[in-house]
């Protein structure tokens, strides 16, 4: 399936279930590598509408660091670490721990 018939796909499933985040969640990483605009509105409706919809966290942060948005992609790290421990998410609270300590290294923000 190529990537336009994905994002159509995907957009349907938008229209037909509004309240499933997972759907913009799908759409928003399949605009990263090409439409900046697109995946920034997205994962910003995300962040908004879905605040608990914890898998947002990870790939939105590293998107806005990614394009040199350092101090929303603090604050996101910092909300999705919160978001993690209080749903007792061991795992991605790992991950988000471990991601945030990198970009704070990576972006002499210690």
């Amino acid at each position: 399936m190529s990537k336009v018939a994905r994002i159509e796909m995907l957009r349907s499933f938008v229209e037909e279930e509004p309240e499933n985040p997972f759907n913009l969640y799908a759409l928003a990483l399949e605009f990263i590598e090409f439409d900046q605009d697109s995946a920034t509105f997205h994962f910003k409706k995300l962040l908004e509408e879905f605040p608990d919809y914890l898998p947002t966290y990870f790939h939105a942060a590293a998107y806005f660091a990614d394009l040199g948005d350092t101090h929303f992609s603090k604050v996101i790290y910092e909300k999705g670490i919160l978001l993690a421990e209080s749903q007792r998410d061991e795992k991605a609270t790992k991950e988000l721990k471990n991601s945030f300590q990198n970009f704070l290294f990576e972006n002499d923000l210690y």
